[in-house]
């Protein structure tokens, strides 16, 4: 039961490009009529009164969710009352979701269970690890007799770290990726990743948190918030090409699907991370269609709307094969 004029508050930022700042606002959202309501927080003034806006829905509002209003990309940076913060704020959680190199070849399918889980990917990166990298991950199992053989198998080739997040995302993912070894064939793990995609004893092809607090400290490593780096990128920038999942792709959950398709091709995928583009890095990485199509500040609308993910492909002529691989430009 919603009552008449339940409201939900948050603040969001946003770039302006042409004053180089980053503005304010309270956004206000009413899942009764889907309407919203926007205050410019520093010159404490409506900045867009009550409007209808059907393409939002209360599920895109969270913390560190990016939303696009009337062609405006926000960022959610807080709840803007306790009210909010108590009936949104739970219901969220974020964990870490590693392949492992053993399971890289089926990056593809494993980014469609995550979608069909309900699990928004919100940072992908593949990384490889220092030996340094990988004993700080697994500080734990230091006194383990097979601790050597799991650090050689995390520096054996590129991982791929992701961030998820979704209502119980710890356990859920944890669920997904199966028992530890998975030679333990218990029923009810049989649709598990480490099931499906694992070999025996320490290959089992991916690894999740068992707790928030696990999760949080292990994103920590790979995904600093001090604005750190983190492990180093896999990308070899020899023979390669580039590739970009348009924000429409991902946000439709095409990714597992396309990734699976480049994969089944012959072509090598070396290096892949996801961004959110500000619009000012896309015009200039656009720069060389202005004024020569005509949809040019559509396709850069496109890119900035949302998270896309850029891959590095090899072959042995890739930008070639590739550029063919991937058909017209207008479908």
């Amino acid at each position: 039961f919603q009552s008449q004029d339940e409201r939900y508050a948050f603040i969001a930022e946003w770039y302006d490009p042409n004053a180089s700042l980053l503005r304010r606002y309270e956004l206000l959202y009413y899942p009764k009529d889907s309407s919203i309501e926007m205050y410019d927080v520093k010159n404490r003034r409506t900045f867009l009164r009550r409007t209808k806006y059907e393409s939002l829905h209360l599920e895109d509002l969270y913390v560190g969710s990016k939303v696009t209003i009337f062609s405006r990309h926000l960022t959610i940076v807080d709840y803007g009352n306790l009210y909010t913060s108590r009936k949104l704020g739970s219901r969220k959680e974020r964990t870490l979701a590693l392949i492992k190199p053993d399971g890289m070849r089926k990056i593809g399918e494993l980014f469609d269970i995550i979608i069909n889980a309900g699990l928004a990917i919100t940072k992908a990166k593949m990384m490889l690890l220092s030996r340094k990298e990988a004993a700080d991950f697994y500080a734990d199992y230091r006194a383990k007799p097979f601790y050597h053989e799991l650090l050689q198998l995390m520096m054996s080739g590129p991982i791929l770290a992701m961030e998820l997040l979704g209502d119980d995302a710890v356990s859920k993912w944890r669920a997904i990726v199966g028992p530890a070894n998975p030679t333990e064939t218990e029923s009810d793990t049989l649709d598990s990743i480490s099931e499906s995609f694992g070999h025996s004893g320490l290959r089992d092809a991916a690894h999740g948190p068992d707790s928030v607090a696990s999760a949080a400290k292990e994103l920590e490593l790979f995904f600093p918030s001090s604005g750190g780096r983190g492990p180093v990128s896999s990308a070899k920038f020899t023979n390669c090409t580039c590739c970009i999942i348009k924000p429409h792709a991902v946000n439709e959950g095409l990714a597992g699907k396309i990734i699976k398709a480049i994969l089944k091709e012959g072509f090598e995928i070396s290096a892949l991370q996801m961004f959110n583009m500000e619009r000012t890095n896309v015009e200039e990485f656009y720069e060389i269609y202005k004024g020569v199509v005509p949809e040019y500040l559509e396709m850069v609308s496109e890119l900035c709307s949302g998270p896309c993910i850029a891959m590095e492909i090899r072959q042995f002529d890739p930008s070639k094969v590739f550029r063919d691989f991937c058909g017209p430009s207008d479908p």
